[in-house]
C-alpha cells in the first residue's frame, strides 16, 4: 500500500497541524514497515535530511511562494497531481484542507471545524472563500479521521458527514515531555527566558479562543493572594492586536492593575518547551473550544498538575486528571490550591503522568493504518 501524505505544515513544527504530521509520519514507518510512504512537499520547503528511511520526500511543481494563493494551488491542483504522478493507493491530507478533486482514495484529517462553529475566524471574503471550498471537499473524501469524540460530533453537525465515515485517532504528548528526561537543561532554559524561581505558565496563541483575558481576570485573585512569589509567566508569540479576534490583553492587564504580576517571554521554541513545562507550578489553559487540547496532555506529561476551562473536549481527553473550572474565579481558586496545598499538588501530578502515559503516537498510527485499509477496502 502505498500513502501519498501532503506536507504543507512539515517545516512548521511549532503549529498543530506540523506537529500531527511529523509525529505520524515517524510513527507509520514504524508501526508498518511495508508501508509505502511519499512526503509531498510544496517548492518552498527544503528536502528534510532526517527523514526515516521508509519515507520518500519529493517536491511538488508550482510557486516557491508560501502564500495563501501558493497553498490553495497546491492542495488543489499540485499535491493531488503528485499523488497521481506517484502512483499512490490513498491520498492523506494531515490538516482540513483537502483537494476538491482527487485522481486517488481521498483520507483526510479534519483537526477541527473552528471557522463553522465560531463566525469570528471565517470574517473576510477570502477566508469565508477558503472555508466553503475545503468544507465541500472533506464532504468528498472517502474517509475522514479527527482526533477526539468532540471533534468528530461537530464534523457530523457542520459539514454533515455520516458517523461512519469519520475514526477518532486521539493524539498523544512526545516522548520528549517527561518528568526527569531532560532535566538537566532545565536552569539553562529558565536564564534563557529569565523566569523566576516559581510560576504558573500559560503557553499557546492570544486569539479569541484561547479566552486568555479569562486567566487574567483570575490573577486579580491570585495576585492579591500571592502574585509576588508566584507570577503568571505567559509564553507564545503576540500577534498584532485588532478589536475581535486578537484582544490587547496587555491592555486588559493593565485595566486589571496585575503587571507586576505578568512575565511575557514571547515566543519559545520548539525544544524548550519540555523544560519549560518542567520549571512550572502549574499549567493553565483556559481555552474555550480545542479539537484535543495536546499541550495540556505535554504539561501533565511533563509532571506539571493543569488548570483547564470547561471546554467539552477536555472533560473527554483530561478526566479528573485536571482542575476543571467554570470562570474566572473558580480558576483563580484552583491555581491557589494547587499552588499551596501540597497534598492535592501531589495527587494531581500523579493523576496527570498515568492519564498522559495512557496516550500513544504508536497508537495513533496503527489506528490511522486501520483506516488506510479500510479505504482500500472501500
Amino acid at each position: 500500500m502505498h500513502i501519498a501524505i501532503n506536507g504543507w505544515f512539515y517545516d512548521q513544527e511549532a503549529t498543530g497541524s506540523g506537529q500531527y504530521l511529523r509525529q505520524l509520519l515517524t510513527h507509520l514507518a514504524k508501526a508498518a514497515p511495508g508501508l509505502e510512504l511519499s512526503l509531498v512537499l510544496p517548492p518552498h520547503i527544503a528536502l528534510p535530511p532526517d527523514l526515516p528511511p521508509a519515507i520518500r520526500a519529493v517536491k511538488s511543481r508550482g510557486s516557491r511562494r508560501a502564500g495563501k494563493l501558493s497553498k490553495v494551488l497546491f492542495e488543489q491542483r499540485a499535491f493531488p497531481r503528485a499523488a497521481r504522478e506517484l502512483d499512490a493507493d490513498i491520498a492523506h491530507v494531515p490538516y482540513w484542507g483537502p483537494p476538491l478533486a482527487c485522481p486517488v482514495k481521498l483520507v483526510t484529517t479534519v483537526l477541527d471545524v473552528i471557522p463553522l462553529l465560531y463566525p469570528i475566524y471565517r470574517e473576510g471574503l477570502l477566508t469565508s472563500l477558503y472555508t466553503a471550498l475545503v468544507s465541500a471537499a472533506a464532504r468528498g473524501s472517502n474517509h475522514i479521521i479527527t482526533i477526539s469524540e468532540t471533534a468528530k460530533i461537530d464534523i457530523e453537525e457542520q459539514l454533515g458527514i455520516a458517523e461512519a465515515d469519520i475514526s477518532v485517532t486521539y493524539l498523544a504528548p512526545g516522548e520528549r515531555f517527561h518528568p526527569r528526561l531532560g532535566s538537566e537543561r532545565d536552569e539553562a532554559v529558565r536564564q534563557k527566558y529569565n523566569l523566576p524561581d516559581n510560576f504558573v505558565l500559560y503557553l499557546g496563541g492570544f486569539d479569541w479562543r484561547k479566552q486568555v483575558n479569562t486567566l487574567l481576570l483570575a490573577y486579580t485573585y491570585v495576585g492579591e493572594a500571592d502574585g509576588d512569589a508566584f507570577p503568571l509567566v505567559l509564553a507564545g508569540a503576540e500577534p498584532r492586536y485588532d478589536d475581535k479576534l486578537f484582544p490587547d490583553l496587555r491592555e486588559y492587564s493593565q485595566r486589571l492593575k496585575i503587571d507586576d504580576y505578568l512575565h511575557w517571554i514571547g515566543y519559545v521554541d520548539e525544544e524548550d518547551k519540555p523544560a519549560l513545562y518542567r520549571l512550572a507550578d502549574v499549567f493553565a489553559f483556559p481555552s474555550v473550544y480545542e479539537g484535543f487540547g495536546l499541550m495540556a496532555l505535554e504539561a501533565m506529561a511533563s509532571g506539571t498538575p493543569v488548570v483547564t476551562s470547561d471546554a467539552i473536549v477536555f472533560e473527554e481527553i483530561l478526566e479528573d486528571a485536571a482542575y476543571i473550572v467554570h470562570n474566572a474565579r473558580e480558576m483563580a481558586g484552583a491555581l491557589i490550591a494547587l499552588l499551596i496545598q501540597q497534598p492535592l499538588r501531589a495527587s494531581m501530578i500523579n493523576q496527570g503522568l498515568a492519564l498522559a502515559s495512557r496516550y500513544s503516537w504508536r497508537k495513533t498510527a496503527q489506528e490511522t493504518l486501520a483506516v488506510y485499509e479500510a479505504a482500500m477496502r472501500q
